[in-house]
Parts: C-alpha cells; structure tokens; sequence
C-alpha cells in the first residue's frame, strides 16, 4: 500500500530547484547542460532520446548531474483515453517508453495527463471526463504503465485538468490510493486546478490545499500564471508568472517545505524574453521570502 500519511516538513525551508525550456541549438549534452545553469536553472527538461538510446543517455545522464542540473521530467502528454482504441493503445506504448527514459537517464518524473474522451482535441472536455468509468480507466492506464517498468528511480505522474478527473486535491488523493503503486506520484500544476472564480481568487488556500493533502508525492511542479479575461462566462488565459492573480508567495512557500527538492519548471511560453521574465519574477518572490535555489 501506497503511504497516506504527509511526512514532516523540511524543519528548514529547503533549497528549490527552478528550470524551464531553452533556446540554445545544440545535441551536444555537455552545452546544453552549460546553457542551463548560464541562464541560472538547476533542472531541465530531459533533452530528446529514446529509450534504444542507451549511449545518449548516460551522456545526458552524466552531462547535466556534472553541472548540477536534475532532469526534472521527460514528458510523454498524449492520450491516454483515446476513443479510438488503436490510438489508444498506441498512446499507452509511448507513455512506457517515456517512462522507460525516465527511469534510464533517472529523470525526477514522466509525467502525462489522465487523458480524455474527446475525439477531437486529446485534452478537452468531454461529459465523461468526471465520470467513474473515467476514474477507472485511469487507475487501470496508470497501473499497466507503471507495471511494465517497475520504475525505481523514477516516478509516473498526471496532472490536474480543470475538466478531467483529477480535477482537484481530492480527486486526486483518491486517485493515488486506488493506483495503489509505489511508482505513481504527482506532477503539480496549481494553474490546471483553477477551473472557479473561487479558486482563481483563493488560489493561496487551493494551493495550500493541494499541498497539505498531495505532499507526500509531489515529484515535480510547473511554473505559469493566470489572468481572467472579461467576458460573458469564466474564461482563464495562461500567462507568464508575474502578470496574472497566481499566489506564487504561497506556490513557493510549499514547494520550499517539501521532503523533496522538487523542481519548479516554467512552461508554455513563447519565447526567451518571456522565460526571462517568469523566471526573474520567480527568483524575486523567492528572495523576498527569504528563499533560496540550489
């Protein structure tokens, strides 16, 4: 059985670990492990290989530990819940191979979301998302992937989405009991939990929420912000951190008090410039917090 209990805090704010995509066009693991800490990260996403790739990948693995720099995460995001079954099971062979990587060049998660029964857009909405047929894919999904790694290094992770299961802290909390494996853990992405002007207004209590009942299992986290553009029903617009409502005093706090140095890693920026920028607005919260990156 998976643990349920939330271990004791860092008895000191803990060191964190901050990284985000980069710019620089090179294959060469060595430059692009420099590059990451030139531009003042600790962690990174893992540089592409495959799973065949057994040399690649101790140069990466060796490459970015040489320069202090934690491989927070090799993403797999496809679709797990395809409706087309062949396409789902093509998903789901993709989910293990990524897994495998993780577990080879020993990367902090591979993380995907639980999917979703839209035929159209592999992340949308769709009535059956909150459904328990939903719930029970999943916990099978994540099972068979995890089985046929047996990652000890390594965790399989999904995050939360705003209208598929989970969709909160305790959804997710029952997710983590029934997957009912040492190998799952969380990816915590707080923006993709705000789905409600309360939690956009309240985001330091869901965020407090989300750590107080997921601790435990947080592998690696992600780093945006949200803004609230005015129209006739609730729209949330990603943004770079600092520009939108995101309590990020509270995000940072957390991730401080974890048993774990889990990386924060910005995403889903356009460019350099915006990376710079999220990234600056990070360091500034933290510093004002009193906290420190490795």
């Amino acid at each position: 059985m998976v643990p349920l209990a939330r271990p004791l805090a860092a008895a000191t704010p803990r060191p964190m670990r901050l990284g985000g995509p980069i710019f620089l066009k090179s294959d060469d693991p060595r430059e692009l492990a420099r590059e990451h800490r030139r531009l003042g990260y600790n962690a990174a996403y893992c540089p592409p290989v495959k799973a065949s790739e057994t040399g690649r990948i101790k140069e990466i693995e060796k490459a970015f530990a040489a320069e202090n720099v934690v491989i927070a995460e090799v993403g797999a995001w496809v679709n797990m819940l395809d409706p087309d079954p062949e396409k789902r099971g093509k998903n789901i062979e993709f989910v293990i191979e990524r897994l495998a990587v993780a577990e080879a060049v020993g990367a902090r998660c591979c993380p995907d979301i639980a999917g979703s029964y839209n035929p159209k857009v592999w992340y949308g909405p769709h009535p059956k998302n909150l459904s328990q047929e939903f719930f029970d894919a999943t916990v099978e999904n994540c099972r068979r992937v995890i089985d046929a790694v047996k990652p000890s290094r390594t965790k399989f992770t999904i995050e939360m989405m705003g209208w598929n299961i989970p969709d909160g802290p305790d959804s997710y909390l029952a997710l983590i009991r029934a997957v009912d494996r040492p190998g799952f853990a969380v990816h915590m992405d707080v923006c993709n939990g705000i789905n409600s002007p309360t939690r956009f207004y309240r985001s330091g209590e869901f965020i407090a929420d989300c750590f107080r009942k997921l601790g435990p299992w947080v592998a690696s986290c992600h780093a945006k912000d949200l803004a609230w553009d005015i129209e006739l029903n609730v729209h949330f617009r990603e943004t770079i951190p600092g520009r939108g409502e995101v309590d990020y005093r509270t995000y940072l706090r957390e991730i401080a008090a974890l048993p774990v140095d889990a990386p924060l890693m910005l995403e889903h920026l356009k460019t350099a410039e915006e990376y710079d920028e999220g990234k600056q607005y990070i360091q500034k919260i933290a510093a004002e917090l009193g906290l420190a990156f490795a």
